[in-house]
């Protein structure tokens, strides 16, 4: 397995004494209510009064400031602190924030992740074991009757898909703007954005630049969205939208033209390895010698530091138990090998994009 050195470091050998792995099983053992624990602290801004407080706080001046039980502060401050959210002054007892409630508060990505795994993926997990054996989403039933969550996105109560939509949106708009430079640096004229969601990247492409006509790939329901979404933006008449499901093998591309770039970004983590390769055969029927396609996805072996690859092969199970049942964040190699069984070569992989994105570009073979 070719991983980055950054990963290499962490993977390929043990790192931990046996204490710190006994304390790492604990942690496993009780992980769902470590995440409770850590979001109502941050929800209820206990982690909030903490940093800004000069010289700690008490539990009784906890629990009044927060407007809880002097017995929910008392519960809550000390599984924090065993679980290194906050510590604790010996003499005063009074409790301080951690490094790592620090995270909590200031991290975006926190932020974001806690957001989409309470309200998309908490409920659904409890399925995971059941989908691993059946091959099919079990837990996305905790949302709704549907075969995949893109076909209910639409229908999703507002906070939840606002909890999607943010975690969707968080990680592949910090990497737009150096995409852009590499999309455009050959001028596409046209550009196929293969599963454009609610348009945000074909927005970006018509304001970066004047004359790039834009079409983009997308369940009937997400394409309504996405209308309803560059509605009056700067480019929007640019922008065309086509309905398909291509899941459904005989779904071919428009055809009529040729494109000069074909854009997937965050979209082929959501098929299995042989609708990738079904797909990509697909792509190549609309390319010709001149056209690219950008795939851009965040490899969890190309990624800079751990947390992300982390993060990514636990996302991996939110596409298993709630998306879709077959899917998963790639390794590069994966990819690769798909690619190449699809016909079509790898010209170049740029890494390192927005929050770890990676750009592979293929041509026709």
């Amino acid at each position: 397995m070719n991983l980055f050195p950054a990963l290499k470091k962490k993977y390929t050998k043990e790192n931990l004494s046996a204490r710190e792995a006994q304390r790492l099983a604990e942690f496993i053992a009780f992980g769902p209510v470590i995440f409770q624990t850590a979001r109502i602290m941050y929800k209820w801004g206990v982690l909030e009064m903490l940093r800004n407080s000069d010289y700690g706080m008490t539990i009784d001046e906890v629990a009044k400031e927060a407007s809880i039980s002097v017995y929910a502060s008392k519960c809550l401050l000390e599984a924090s602190l065993c679980i290194g959210l906050v510590i604790v002054d010996d003499k005063t007892d009074r409790f301080s924030l951690s490094k790592t409630g620090w995270f909590i508060i200031n991290d975006p990505a926190i932020k974001v992740n806690i957001d989409f795994n309470q309200d998309i993926n908490y409920l659904g997990w409890f399925n995971l074991e059941e989908s691993l054996l059946k091959g099919k989403p079990e837990g996305l039933r905790t949302l709704g009757d549907w075969s995949t969550i893109y076909e209910g996105l639409s229908s999703l109560p507002k906070n939840i898909q606002e909890s999607w939509l943010g975690f969707d949106h968080f990680y592949s708009d910090r990497s737009f703007d150096q995409a852009l430079e590499i999309v455009f640096k050959n001028h596409p004229a046209t550009l196929l954005d293969v599963g454009g969601n609610t348009g945000r990247w074909a927005l970006r492409c018509v304001d970066h630049d004047n004359d790039v006509k834009v079409t983009i790939l997308d369940l009937p329901q997400q394409i309504e969205m996405m209308r309803e979404n560059v509605k009056g933006h700067n480019g929007a008449e640019r922008i065309d939208g086509l309905g398909i499901d291509l899941l459904e093998e005989s779904s071919e591309m428009p055809s009529e033209r040729k494109f000069d770039a074909i854009w997937m970004s965050q979209f082929l983590d959501c098929f299995s390895e042989e609708e990738i390769v079904s797909i990509l055969q697909r792509t190549a029927k609309v390319m010709d010698k001149h056209s690219r396609l950008y795939i851009m996805e965040t490899f969890w072996d190309r990624q800079r530091y751990e947390p992300a690859a982390l993060c990514l092969t636990l996302t991996s199970l939110y596409f298993t138990a709630i998306a879709n049942g077959n899917s998963k964040m790639y390794h590069s190699d994966d990819m690769e090998r798909l690619v190449k069984e699809a016909g079509l070569v790898i010209e170049v992989i740029h890494d390192y994009l927005g929050q770890g994105h990676s750009i592979m570009i293929c041509k026709l073979n």
